[in-house]
C-alpha cells in the first residue's frame, strides 16, 4: 500500500506541482493514510538532515563560483582563444561554438550557465557571419549539455552524495565521456558544414595571434587544473576545492583581470545563493523521499520486477537508456537523478553494474535529456537568448541529439571509456 506514493507523485508532477512539493506531499500523505503517522515527521526531518552535509557546501561553492566567472567576461576569453585555433575551417564558428562549451564546462558546471553566457555572444556573431539563427541556437544548446558531464558537475555531487559514491571518482569518470560529446558534435558539424557549404569565419590566426589569446584565457583554463589537480592530488576535499574554485574567481576576475568590481558583489552572491537554495531543497526532499522509499520497500519489488523482463545486464542497460531518455525529455536533469537514483542504483549494482559506472550513464542520459525537446530546459534557453521559437530549435537540434545518443550507448556498453581514468588514478578498485 505505501509503494503507492510513487504513482501519486508522479500524478502531482503532470498536474503541475514542483518537484519539492511533490516529492514531500506524496510519501506524507502514504504514511498517514497507511497508519505511519509517526514517520511523517520523520520525512520532515530529513530533509534538514539532508542539507546538513559538509560535502554538499561543493554545490553552492562551485556555482558562486561560475557566476563570478560568468559576470567577470571570462567567456569572452575562452571564445577567443577557440576561435584563434579552429576560427578559420569551414563552419569555424560553429567548432568554436562547441569548443567554448568544453571549456566553459571547467569553470560552471551547468547547462543552463552555459546556453546564457555562451549562446549570448555566439549566436548573434553566428548569424552575423551566414548561419541561420535555428541553427546557432541549436549548437548552442546541444553542446551546453557538456557543462555538467565534464567536471566539476554539479549533478554528479548531488547523485555522489544521493548515493554515497565518491565525487572525486565521478569528477574523474566524466573527462572522457565529455569529450567524447564535444568530439561528436564536432565531428557532426563538419560533416553539415561540407554539405551544406558553412561559411569561414575569417583568416587564420597567426602564432603571435593564437599567443595572444592563450595568454589571456589562460587563468580561465587553469581554473579546472587546479580544482581536479588538487582532488585528484589529494591536496584538497571536493569540497574544500569549490571553495579554492570560488577564491580563485574572486582574485582574477576581481583583481587581476579586473572585470569585476567589488560593487558587482553583493548582486553575484545573492543569485549564487538564490540558485543554491534551489538544489539545497531538493537535495534535502530527495533524502526524504528515499526514507520512504526505504520504507516501502518500493526498490526491491521494482528490482524483482525489471528481472522478470530479463536478467541480462545489457539489456537491461539498453531499456534503463531508454527509460532516462524519455524521462529526461520531461523533468530537469538535478530532480530525476535524485528520484530515480536511489530506486534504479541498487538494482543494476546488485547485478554487477560498477556504482560509478551506473552513475556516468544517468549523468550523461539525463544531461543530454536538457536539450531534448518537448521539455529541454536548455531548448527554452536558447530560445530566450536567441529569440527563435522553440519548435524551430527542437527541429535543428536533431542531427546533433543523435550523436549525444550514440555517446550515451557507447558509455553503456564499453565502460571502459569512463572507468579507465578513475582507475588509472586509484579512484575505484578494478
Amino acid at each position: 500500500m505505501l509503494a503507492l506514493f510513487l504513482p501519486l507523485f508522479l500524478v502531482l508532477l503532470l498536474v503541475g506541482m514542483p518537484v519539492f512539493f511533490a516529492m514531500l506531499t506524496a510519501p506524507g500523505f502514504m504514511l498517514y493514510a497507511t497508519g505511519m503517522e509517526r514517520d511523517v515527521s520523520l520525512l520532515f526531518r530529513n530533509i534538514y538532515n539532508g542539507i546538513d552535509s559538509f560535502p554538499l557546501m561543493a554545490i553552492p561553492f562551485f556555482m558562486l563560483a561560475g557566476e563570478i566567472m560568468n559576470r567577470g567576461g571570462i567567456t569572452m576569453n575562452l571564445v577567443q582563444f577557440s576561435q584563434s585555433f579552429i576560427g578559420h575551417v569551414r563552419g569555424g564558428l560553429a567548432h568554436v561554438n562547441v569548443m567554448s562549451s568544453m571549456l566553459f564546462a571547467g569553470l560552471s558546471g551547468s547547462a543552463v550557465a552555459d546556453t546564457s553566457a555562451i549562446g549570448s555572444m555566439m549566436i548573434p556573431a553566428m548569424e552575423k557571419n551566414g548561419y541561420s539563427r535555428k541553427f546557432a541556437a541549436a549548437i548552442t544548446a546541444a553542446s551546453s549539455v557538456i557543462g555538467p558531464i565534464i567536471p566539476p558537475s554539479g549533478i554528479m555531487i548531488i547523485y555522489a552524495y544521493t548515493m554515497e559514491v565518491s565525487v572525486a571518482a565521478l569528477f574523474a569518470a566524466g573527462i572522457v565521456p565529455g569529450i567524447l560529446v564535444g568530439a561528436s558534435l564536432m565531428i557532426m558539424v563538419a560533416l553539415m558544414a561540407k554539405k551544406y557549404d558553412f561559411p569561414v569565419a575569417g583568416p587564420k590566426s597567426t602564432w603571435s595571434e593564437r599567443g595572444t589569446a592563450t595568454k589571456n584565457a589562460i587563468f580561465p583554463l587553469l581554473a579546472p587544473v587546479i580544482i581536479l589537480g588538487g582532488i585528484i592530488g589529494g591536496i584538497f576535499t571536493p569540497t574544500e576545492a569549490s571553495a579554492v574554485a570560488t577564491a580563485y574567481a574572486l582574485i582574477i576576475s576581481v583583481w587581476v583581470m579586473k572585470t569585476v568590481k567589488l560593487r558587482d558583489l553583493p548582486n553575484i552572491f545573492i543569485k549564487g545563493a538564490q540558485a543554491s537554495a534551489v538544489v539545497l531543497l531538493l537535495v534535502g526532499s530527495a533524502i526524504a523521499f528515499k526514507t520512504v522509499v526505504s520504507l516501502s520497500h518500493s526498490a526491491e519489488i521494482l528490482a524483482n520486477w525489471v528481472l522478470t523482463i530479463s536478467e541480462n545486464p545489457l539489456m537491461l542497460l539498453f531499456l534503463i537508456n531508454l527509460l532516462l531518455f524519455v524521462v529526461g525529455m520531461f523533468l530537469d536533469a538535478g530532480p530525476a537523478i535524485i528520484i530515480l537514483g536511489p530506486i534504479l542504483g541498487p538494482i543494476f549494482i546488485n547485478i554487477g553494474v560498477d556504482p560509478v559506472h551506473f552513475a556516468i550513464i544517468m549523468s550523461v542520459n539525463l544531461t543530454v535529456g536538457l536539450a531534448t525537446p518537448p521539455m529541454g530546459l536548455v531548448l527554452f534557453v536558447a530560445s530566450s537568448v536567441s529569440g527563435e521559437r522553440i519548435e524551430s530549435i527542437s527541429k535543428a537540434i536533431l542531427p546533433f541529439l543523435a550523436v549525444e545518443v550514440a555517446v550515451i550507448f557507447l558509455v553503456t556498453f564499453f565502460p571502459a571509456l569512463s572507468m579507465t581514468v578513475p582507475r588509472l588514478l586509484g579512484l575505484v578498485s578494478g
